[in-house]
């Protein structure tokens, strides 16, 4: 058994929490596929909410008696995870057919919060959030469709990302309302997050990648929040309003935008017609099985009441809430206009189980203020951990247009505050990824060798951070480049492959989302383009190319082997001399 398989078991003996689990694999079958795992997520241990297929468990949605038996394979979201490395662990606890944000509505009881155990996990992906803050799973999949991935996430001091709808294949879950549910992750930490979206993601069954969708916030981000915060304590204002000073101080233009249409949005998903699509989804199933007081099949009185009701919805009322949602929409998008990204609380406070037993669907309502109106937008959006508010954990969401997902990730790096570790021991930590994970979901992209004007800090990096593009780091050239100053306005460097006398040039990478690219090489002005450049690591990439005119009235700067150099703000770097050497072609930028 591998260390952590055991790290896993122990953890699951020690914390006694016997409410997070459905079905917790035997120790021989995870061992065997932890020792055989291979790839990039290696040794990590993942949970799966009860909603969504693994295969030989039953897919009971918390109710044991929807499940005919095992599933017969996983999901398309377990199996792109399991062939990344991935171990699956078991099932995780939920709100009975992913029907709350409470955590309570399961005949496998209700789970309790990792640090306040009188207080709820929120739902409706209760176990999996549990499982990754006590570090029993280091990744969880959970679902979300008006906020079941956030909430939870937030109350657990755990990251939640959303990602926009389509880009993680929905095949082998459960649905909730089939328009608008989304397969979420669950980590402690960004980064591992962000690796195991980039391994479930993408694939033949989920919604393609624009070319121009971006990579990167850009350095100096416009972020709105809401005018008036609804619902909240004094406590949980303070820890909102922390969170905008800590932006603010790290350079992020943070203004309100009105919230009306948001909010009315959010009461659509259980107050309109939109509530037919959870009946259309398991209404049959529920509606036979409501006068069951006991067994297998017995529904959650408030989810019974909540789903028959939404059988009841005429076709002509949701129609109406339809073309409302669509009004709506436009007005809460054109209220973002010139911002990249709106920054709500992911919850309005955290109550108690007492609390959600008195009043069930009013603690469950308030509680999906901030997030019943996401998915009905097809906003992306990351929670993370960002404080505390009094002695409960504070989380924010960080929400983007669809297909902002590198935006959102980015942005919810400069609020994200560790919380207190609750973990296991022989949880892993952190992982390291090559890049925001909606790369590896079919964003294109084209990468970028600059070594002027476009290096970060210099006059032209915005029209690099315009077009949504990320700064990858520095690089340099193959020896064979020289270098000149050349006379623009603003001042820009040409970079020369020589025939003789070359050196390394220092210099950096962007990638740009395909698009971007596009639009910036059609604004090249004239005798600039773009052409092939060799690396020092063997690789060929795009650069600047201009005619030999260019350099008639430019200097050769080559002894100092990079712009930044000679800009002062190091020495030359001279390991002998160089001797001139113009060609006729060049490369600049």
């Amino acid at each position: 058994m591998t260390p952590r398989v055991t790290a896993f078991f122990d953890g699951v003996d020690a914390v006694g929490r016997p409410e997070v689990w459905i079905d917790i694999r035997d120790r021989t079958s995870v061992t065997r596929e932890a020792s055989a795992a291979d790839g990039p997520l290696t040794g990590l241990m993942l949970a799966v909410k009860n909603n969504v297929d693994v295969a030989g468990l039953p897919t009971t949605a918390a109710c044991p008696g929807f499940a005919g038996g095992p599933a017969d394979a996983d999901a398309e979201a377990v199996a792109r995870l399991r062939a990344a490395g991935a171990t699956v662990v078991g099932s995780t606890n939920l709100d009975q057919f992913a029907t709350g944000l409470v955590g309570q509505r399961s005949p496998y009881g209700g789970v309790r919060d990792a640090r306040r155990p009188d207080h709820i996990s929120g739902g409706s992906s209760s176990g999996s959030a549990v499982a990754v803050a006590l570090g029993l799973a280091d990744i969880a999949i959970g679902t979300d469709t008006a906020g079941s991935g956030r909430v939870p996430a937030a109350f657990q001091g755990i990251v939640g990302i959303k990602p926009t709808l389509g880009l993680v294949s929905t095949r082998g879950l459960v649905p909730a309302c089939r328009s608008w549910d989304a397969v979420t992750i669950m980590a402690r930490d960004l980064d591992t997050a962000n690796s195991a979206m980039a391994q479930m993601a993408g694939g033949a069954n989920a919604r393609p990648v624009p070319h121009d969708a971006p990579l990167a916030a850009p350095p100096a981000p416009r972020v709105a929040v809401p005018a008036e915060l609804h619902g909240m304590s004094a406590s949980w204002t303070a820890a909102f309003s922390a969170v905008i000073d800590r932006l603010r101080a790290d350079g992020v233009a943070v203004e309100t935008i009105p919230f009306t249409p948001f909010l009315d949005a959010a009461r659509l998903l259980y107050d309109g017609g939109l509530v037919a699509e959870r009946h259309a989804a398991v209404g049959e199933f529920v509606d036979a099985h409501r006068d069951a007081s006991s067994g297998p099949a017995r529904i959650d009185p408030t989810v019974g009441d909540i789903i028959s009701a939404a059988g009841r919805v005429s076709g002509s009322r949701m129609v109406r809430d339809l073309a409302r949602l669509d009004t709506l929409r436009a007005h809460a998008l054109a209220s973002l206009e010139g911002f990249d990204a709106l920054l709500v609380p992911t919850a309005p406070g955290h109550p108690t189980i007492e609390a959600v037993r008195s009043d069930p669907i009013g603690v469950n309502s308030w509680l999906g203020t901030y997030t019943n109106f996401a998915n009905l937008f097809d906003l992306c959006g990351v929670a993370t951990p960002a404080g505390m508010a009094g002695d409960a954990q504070f989380g924010v969401t960080v929400l983007c247009r669809a297909f902002g997902d590198a935006v959102a990730l980015d942005l919810a790096r400069r609020v994200f505050i560790a919380p207190d570790a609750v973990a296991a021991p022989g949880a892993a930590g952190p992982l390291n990824p090559a890049g925001p994970w909606i790369e590896a979901a079919g964003a294109s992209f084209v990468d970028l060798f600059v070594v002027g004007a476009h290096l970060p800090g210099q006059p032209l990096e915005h029209e690099m951070y315009s077009r949504g593009a990320v700064y990858l780091g520095p690089a340099r050239t193959a020896p064979s480049y020289r270098l000149y100053a050349l006379d623009t306005t603003p001042p820009k460097p040409g970079l020369v492959h020589a025939h003789a006398g070359g050196v390394e040039i220092a210099g950096g990478i962007w990638r740009l989302p395909t698009a971007g690219f596009a639009s910036f090489a059609r604004t090249l002005p004239s005798p600039m383009a773009l052409g092939p450049v060799a690396l020092s690591d063997g690789r060929t990439m795009t650069g600047f190319g201009c005619a030999a005119s260019a350099l008639e009235s430019a200097t050769d700067i080559t002894e100092y082997r990079g712009w930044l150099r000679y800009l002062g703000r190091d020495t030359p770097a001279r390991t002998g001399a160089v001797e001139p050497n113009r060609p006729a072609a060049a490369i600049t930028g």
